[in-house]
């Protein structure tokens, strides 16, 4: 859980400057503003157009307040589905990073419809048309994690978790004392290993040599899913997410 949240991990915008050519961020979700917690845009991979989004934290404290500690806004889900639905119509396929506690839960996130957007964007990712790859990066926490993980494949990162809701919350909600949060995460299995066997997750990517065996196993799982029909691939997507 420490390792996961490590202000030292490497964020989205390094991943699409790292693994990615030419990378381009777009701003804004053409409705109410731009959200720093999620960036996104296109980029070339071995030659391919892909877009790229992920949930960015920060790596000082003025970064994490400009990326709101990397909870997102609705807004910021609502960028992130403009940006699948242009890709969408571009025929580009998609990759998403994850790495958040989890939507924010503030009154104003609430008013401009927190739960819709989250909600949208798995009703709009079931059904999207090109490939998506998502990769848990870093915390994976909650719906607003799993708002950029319906994807053709789930990978995550030898070092970070995914779960329903963070350690904390579980251990405050079971049982009404936060500090056993490590006690929480034991029970919960969040860690890549336990979601591996049980088939949540498709891949775990080492952080030996990071960049270059992300890089090699996006390249070769793309040119595998772009071979499949529309058909085919939404088929596959459907089953995958039914078997839960």
């Amino acid at each position: 859980m420490q390792l996961a949240r490590s202000q030292d991990r490497l964020t989205t915008l390094d991943y699409a400057r790292e693994v990615f050519d030419d990378f381009i961020e777009f701003h804004g979700d053409r409705n109410f503003r731009d959200d720093g917690a999620i960036v996104g845009g296109i980029a070339s991979l071995d030659g391919r157009a892909v877009t790229v989004i992920g949930i960015q934290k920060g790596k000082s404290l003025q970064d994490n307040l400009d990326r709101n500690f990397g909870q997102p806004h609705p807004e910021g889900y609502r960028k992130a589905l403009r940006l699948m639905k242009q890709a969408e119509k571009f025929g580009r396929p998609i990759i998403t990073f994850i790495n958040t506690a989890g939507a924010f839960p503030g009154s104003g996130a609430e008013e401009r419809g927190q739960g819709e957007a989250i909600a949208k964007n798995l009703f709009e990712m079931s059904d999207l048309n090109v490939p998506i790859i998502a990769i848990v990066n870093g915390e994976g926490g909650s719906g607003g994690a799993l708002a950029l993980a319906v994807g053709d494949r789930v990978w995550m990162l030898e070092n970070a978790m995914y779960s329903i809701l963070s350690p904390e919350g579980f251990a405050t909600i079971l049982w009404k004392d936060s500090s056993r949060a490590p006690e929480a995460a034991e029970l919960l299995k969040i860690t890549s290993k336990h979601l591996l066997e049980n088939g949540v997750v498709d891949k775990v990517i080492s952080e030996e040599d990071t960049i270059a065996e992300l890089k090699a196993a996006l390249i070769s799982e793309l040119a595998i899913l772009s071979e499949l029909s529309s058909e085919a691939l939404l088929e596959a997507r459907y089953q995958r997410f039914r078997k839960y």
